[in-house]
């Protein structure tokens, strides 16, 4: 019902004038293609729906072909009059399609990243390896669906995790920072540095006991049930934090985004899901909210929001943390970065990704000067950023540091 209501909507406003205008949906800002807008995808759902057009229901091939360019970035789900959620129909129909079918292999390799990444940790030496070296990379690039083009990021040879449970907590109120599949295991210095911002404002940093994941990968892929399931996990697992009103606080955006959205769809009648959406915030609204004043940061900055920020949290607590450190930045009106999860790694899918992100990110990134700080909290933007670019962005929590600490080691540095 929700899918034909939505779609109806969708199509009787006719093309959306902020795609028109080219500042919504990113496959159609490359494309140009009317399948590959908003209304485009809700009139093929709405005809599949109907069965008469489109008559092979949720296995129609065409729904999916028109469904493949969606980059799941939630810009319609706030930016679209009627706020369409395409994200969430393009998981759900993925998860019809697919039901009783074997996947492409870069849905496996990409959607259970949290699995491949954690049996990765146990030998990082091994597996970057087999990632980082001519031409076992080829290889396992061509198994895994990769675009030749792209690199594959390596691991930390120590996760933030093994890092943490070395070190006695300091600080007086708790707070629960998530150690997403990431950070934790392929850029942990980023973790790290939140988890010292966090003591020097006087928090108690604590991370779950068990392994946790949000699943977000997995609603890219329609991996619904195993999403779901993980989710339960979350809530199990944290049920008592969840209850006493302690603060979740994450540094992966698009992680973030699941306990905002997902979470409520799947448990919308669980107290416990409610509440940990209340209690689920970003570093920089976390800090806001707290009235945090770090120490001054005399720079110039380029800031890029990751899409499921930008649409479900906004880039004030950010925007707001950045002035108070006294940085002089820019906030792009870039849209998507083109990455967008395991979207930009698939051969399939790598000119839209490059052509995504060419529109104003990364030609603004090439022309900011050295010196520059380049601001990107989500993962995969910093990866577009530096595979593209030689620039190395950073995380809000790395910035900050850099206002506290004498350490340069992660500044942005010019490659190549």
């Amino acid at each position: 019902g929700r899918f034909e209501e939505a779609a109806m909507r969708c199509i009787g406003i006719g093309v959306c004038r902020r795609e028109e205008g080219g500042t919504m949906c990113p496959s159609y800002m490359v494309t140009r293609e009317e399948r590959h807008s908003t209304r485009g995808r809700a009139r093929m759902l709405f005809e599949m729906l109907h069965g008469e057009v489109l008559n092979k229901g949720w296995h129609d091939p065409r729904v999916r072909e028109a469904l493949d360019l969606c980059l799941a970035c939630k810009g319609c789900k706030t930016e679209c009059p009627v706020n369409v959620d395409m994200a969430a129909y393009k998981a759900e129909f993925l998860s019809h399609y697919y039901q009783g079918r074997l996947r492409p292999l870069s849905a496996y390799a990409f959607g259970l990243i949290f699995r491949w990444a954690r049996l990765a940790s146990r030998v990082p030496g091994i597996a970057n390896f087999l990632t980082q070296s001519v031409p076992l990379e080829a290889m396992v690039k061509a198994v895994a669906g990769i675009a030749p083009e792209r690199r594959i990021p390596s691991l930390a040879s120590t996760t933030f995790r093994q890092w943490f449970e070395r070190r006695e907590p300091a600080g007086a109120e708790e707070v629960i920072l998530w150690p997403d599949t990431f950070n934790n295991y392929f850029t942990p210095h980023v973790a790290q540095a939140a988890v010292k911002v966090l003591e020097a404002a006087g928090f108690r940093v604590e991370i779950p006991q068990r392994i946790l994941c949000c699943g977000r990968p997995l609603y890219d892929y329609g991996m619904l049930v195993l999403a779901r399931r993980k989710l339960r996990q979350v809530l199990d697992a944290l049920h008592s934090e969840i209850m006493s009103g302690v603060p979740v606080i994450f540094l992966e955006p698009s992680c973030h985004s699941v306990f905002l959205d997902e979470l409520g769809n799947f448990f919308p009648r669980d107290e416990v899901a409610a509440r940990l959406r209340r209690q689920s915030f970003l570093l920089g609204d976390f800090l806001a909210q707290r009235d945090y004043r770090p120490a001054a940061l005399a720079r110039k900055a380029l800031v890029h929001g990751h899409c499921h920020q930008k649409a479900l949290a906004g880039m004030a607590g950010e925007l707001e943390i950045l002035n108070r450190l006294g940085v002089s930045f820019e906030l792009l009106d870039s849209g998507c970065c083109g990455m967008a999860g395991g979207f930009g790694y698939e051969k399939a899918h790598y000119e839209v990704s490059i052509r995504a992100g060419e529109r104003v990110l990364l030609p603004a990134v090439r022309n900011a000067a050295p010196e520059t700080l380049i601001v990107a909290s989500g993962f995969s933007c910093r990866e577009q950023i530096e595979q593209t670019t030689g620039r190395r962005a950073l995380h809000l929590a790395e910035v900050i540091q850099l206002a506290t600490s004498s350490s340069v080691e992660h500044e942005p540095v010019v490659q190549g």
